[in-house]
């Protein structure tokens, strides 16, 4: 239900709000604060706060409710709490202000990437889920924790994929994740089971300087023209194979975008060097040495001195089944038919933390319940409607009993 005035609003709500005004956002995000908001939670629900500096001034905070077997494999509730910058010009409101409008619209940057999941998790999606279990007097086989991680915004690097190498990660023992998803703007749910891997290359190419009243032959310029021209001839490739298939997901295809071109002095000389940045995103069924073989015919086939190099690579991606041979699954896809919740299993057209868990070989799937909501994570405006994430908090807790109650399975102590 909508409320209306700040007299009536939901309390979950106004506790969403207090955390989107808190500025986590890149490149110098408050961590700190978010930090101290989360153990003011943790405080008031009675969970432990477990705290692990990765590195300098970078912190996973750990909010943990044990299980009544502490042996099983637990449950882990993962959420990211740096947002990506904003371009306050284009928005209606202040992106930091939390503003709701008369129609319960809260216009802030995070509202869908993702401080309403981890508010979800935390303080009101997931933690309102786990105080409303707890004030019921709820109690589950298997332990429960909730993960707060920085730097996923820029890749993660800072963040979660330094914590799964951790000691203090291991001891979470952690059996399946959940973790962000995308909204929908249908009466259906996605739910993400896999995602593409990152991978983002600077061609760098080198040729023969001179004036540039002169047709200079082999110059930078034109042997990197060579590689982008391929790049994008297979960029159309892939859409055209998208867009010929219904049933194919974005997600399903490797995309490519040309985000940066440098080079140059003056306008009257030809350069030496010249480069080109690409983002990919590789489908999860791709080869990955047979892809990257490609990617070095293309540059030879531009002549010599063209050369590339990698600014990120993931080359570990793993699919979550989404069958009932995967019990987790079984367990989530049950509780959401119980709630009559229409789901959309998807690979996730981006990157999140999930691949870094995927990776150690822990099942994950992505899912954050905004349906009938547009997709405007990083964009302008980013809103979320109240009524929407309040929703969230009961799809939460059904889907927390769900998993956090799956009985032992073979091999589990």
């Amino acid at each position: 239900m909508t409320t209306k005035g700040p007299e009536a609003e939901h309390p979950s709500v106004t506790l969403f709000r207090q955390y989107l005004r808190i500025r986590t956002v890149q490149p110098n995000p408050d961590y700190g604060a978010a930090i101290a908001f989360l153990e003011e939670r943790a405080h008031q629900l009675g969970l432990s706060c477990q705290k692990v500096e990765v590195v300098p001034g970078y912190v996973i905070t750990v909010l943990t409710w044990p299980g009544t077997n502490p042996t099983l494999p637990s449950i882990l509730l993962n959420s990211h709490t740096d947002v990506v910058p904003v371009f306050k010009e284009h928005w209606h409101h202040d992106p930091f202000e939390a503003f709701k409008d008369s129609e319960g619209y809260i216009y802030a940057r995070g509202a869908q990437d993702m401080k309403s999941v981890s508010i979800h998790l935390c303080s009101l999606r997931y933690l309102e889920a786990v105080r409303r279990l707890k004030s019921e007097g709820h109690r589950f086989p298997r332990t429960i924790h909730l993960t707060f991680v920085p730097d996923e915004e820029i890749g993660g690097h800072k963040g979660m994929e330094l914590f799964v190498k951790r000691p203090e990660f291991q001891a979470l023992q952690a059996g399946f994740a959940l973790d962000e998803g995308l909204a929908n703007p249908t009466d259906a749910f996605t739910v993400f089971y896999s995602e593409r891997s990152p991978w983002w290359i600077r061609v760098t190419s080198t040729g023969k300087p001179g004036h540039a009243s002169r047709f200079i032959e082999d110059t930078a310029a034109e042997k990197l023209h060579k590689v982008i021209s391929s790049i994008l001839a297979f960029r159309e490739k892939e859409k055209q194979r998208l867009q010929a298939n219904p049933h194919l997901k974005e997600g399903a295809v490797t995309s490519v975008n040309l985000t940066k071109l440098e080079g140059g002095v003056a306008y009257n000389v030809v350069p030496a060097a010249m480069s080109a940045s690409f983002d990919f995103r590789v489908a999860p069924d791709v080869d990955m040495k047979a892809f990257e073989k490609q990617l070095q015919s293309w540059c030879q086939e531009a002549g010599e001195g063209v050369t590339f190099e990698f600014a990120q690579k993931f080359t570990e991606p793993r699919i979550t089944p989404t069958d009932d041979s995967n019990p987790w699954w079984a367990a989530f896809s049950g509780a959401c038919k119980e709630m009559n919740l229409t789901l959309e299993p998807e690979i996730f057209p981006a990157a999140t933390d999930s691949r870094y868990i995927r990776a150690v070989g822990i099942p994950a799937l992505g899912f954050s319940p905004m349906n009938h909501t547009p997709v405007l994570l990083h964009d302008h405006n980013e809103r979320l409607h109240e009524a929407v994430f309040l929703r969230g908090v009961d799809i939460y807790t059904r889907l927390i009993s769900a998993l956090a109650s799956v009985p032992a399975m073979p091999g589990e102590k």
